[in-house]
């Protein structure tokens, strides 16, 4: 049968997205097709440029924002239809290296954490990417999911579709700058996601995508680039979420700053471990940072919060010792 328009929109009703494995038994559950409403939302606003799907925290708060007008009562689990897709016929895993064998032997990956420790992302039929791709073809498979899945909630998905709760998130965190969860407040895993992803990407930009210890800057074409939200004193541990209490660190030195190889003074020099042996040929030695002072934000009140840098410093001396 010929993967075209026609195909997809049977592919897309009610019998055909409910799969075979886990969800039958409960046919009315729009796990699937909340899924494909976020995805096809993302595109669309220029979130998924290419067919390379992984399982983003923008992603999972398009799908919460969806499921919480949609589907208020159950508890939503993005993990169970990004995993099950793949019996659709048209929902393929691109694995991370050395998980590839996963496949093979039909392990069931289901939770968000697990998925996202696996599969570097999804990717659909190029017959359907490019349907994804074409306004009016796109808008066809839009009306059919809702029109077979939440036909009496037409007008409140289409304004809903027009909302970036990713976006929203990040302005919100932004305006009041950042906070301090309780751990009460963490026991979603997909909220959990969400709130990581906003933090890093907050920091990120209000360092001008930089590395605050070399200034590196990397940027492709799609936006991504080399240098993470690092934070100072550790989530884990004092679930800190403020905007001064992260820095814009490239991968390399993301890692150091976690291992407390360098630290900063209040005055925001570097401190870098003389238990170091380090040859780096072809950049500079970290220990020549030694006195520099970090690249900063442009806004002050963005700054290293001291009393993070206070915790950093005498957690590297106790190591240092």
């Amino acid at each position: 049968m010929a993967k075209d328009l026609a195909y997809y929109v049977k592919k897309f009703s009610p019998k055909s997205v409910v799969g075979k494995l886990g969800l039958n038994v409960n046919p009315g559950a729009p796990n699937k097709p909340i899924l494909l409403l976020s995805i096809i939302e993302m595109i669309t606003t220029g979130q998924i440029l290419r067919n390379q799907i992984p399982l983003s925290a923008e992603l999972i708060a398009t799908f919460l924002k969806l499921w919480s007008h949609l589907e208020p009562v159950r508890k939503p689990d993005i993990g169970l239809p990004f995993y099950h897709f793949t019996s659709d016929g048209f929902w393929y895993f691109e694995m991370k290296l050395g998980f590839e064998s996963l496949i093979a032997a039909k392990v069931k990956s289901r939770t968000p954490s697990t998925i996202r420790q696996t599969v570097e992302y999804a990717y659909l039929d190029d017959e359907l990417w490019s349907l994804l791709q074409n306004e009016s073809e796109r808008t066809v498979l839009t009306h059919t999911l809702i029109n077979s899945w939440f036909n009496e909630r037409t007008q409140d998905i289409k304004s809903l579709l027009q909302v970036n709760a990713f976006a929203e998130l990040q302005d919100q965190l932004q305006r009041s700058g950042g906070k301090v969860y309780q751990p009460e407040e963490l026991e979603d895993e997909q909220a959990v996601i969400v709130r990581d992803g906003a933090f890093r990407k907050i920091v990120v930009s209000t360092y001008n995508q930089r590395c605050a210890f070399c200034g590196l800057q990397i940027l492709d074409l799609l936006g991504q680039n080399i240098v993470d939200g690092s934070h100072i004193k550790p989530f884990s541990q004092f679930y800190d979420d403020r905007i001064d209490n992260g820095l814009s660190l490239c991968k390399n030195h993301h890692w150091a700053f976690d291992r407390f190889w360098f630290t900063i003074n209040d005055d925001y020099t570097i401190i870098v471990s003389d238990n170091l042996r380090e040859d780096s040929p072809n950049a500079r030695p970290m220990r020549e940072f030694r006195g520099d002072r970090i690249i900063l934000p442009a806004q002050e009140q963005y700054y290293p919060r001291l009393d993070s840098l206070q915790w950093h410093r005498e957690e590297f001396s106790r190591r240092a010792a």
